[in-house]
């Protein structure tokens, strides 16, 4: 049997301090401690980091809008100018404050990354549009987008509505 197989029966010689006598059965029990240390700093760094993490995530999420809500604050602010005047006013000038109040409202949008989505004469993409009806049509291309219902947009490359479109489709052979 060689010292590494030793059973409970015949355990190692200590020294009289409690060290074992063997040198090379003391460097591997310091070191096993070290390793141990080692260990339970490390799993401590990773549970401190997994918490920060956490924490950062929830406030990610309770604020992720701040920066868009700030920017919709002057929409609305806009849009309250617009309602007051409303009373004695002509209606060219709820005209224009309406589009000065929709290009504020798209300036939000690129702020935030929201990005239009109006293929008007594009070809049909069902990632990005939805068919609302297919027409037949002999003027354009088969599959492509004739009327955009509902405009989409997206986040940061990511859908959040399809445009909803009307597609054409191949005109009938022959006609009436």
């Amino acid at each position: 049997m060689n010292d590494i197989e030793q059973t409970d029966a015949q355990p190692a010689a200590a020294a009289a301090d409690g060290e074992p006598a063997d040198p090379a059965l003391a460097a591997a029990l310091a070191k096993a401690q070290e390793n141990r240390d080692g260990y339970l700093r490390l799993a401590a760094e990773f549970d401190n980091f997994r918490k920060r993490s956490e924490r950062e995530i929830d406030n990610a999420r309770k604020f992720a809008i701040e920066r868009f809500a700030q920017d919709l604050v002057a929409v609305g602010d806009a849009l309250e100018a617009a309602i007051g005047a409303a009373g004695g006013s002509t209606a060219g000038t709820h005209l224009e404050g309406a589009q000065a109040t929709l290009r504020q409202l798209h300036r939000a949008f690129e702020k935030a990354g929201i990005k239009i989505i109006d293929p008007a004469a594009q070809p049909f993409d069902p990632d990005w549009h939805e068919a609302m009806a297919m027409q037949e049509s002999d003027q354009v291309p088969p599959n492509t987008v004739l009327n955009v219902v509902q405009k989409g947009y997206s986040l940061n490359g990511r859908l959040l509505r399809p445009a909803r479109v009307i597609v054409s489709g191949a005109a009938a052979a022959g006609g009436n």
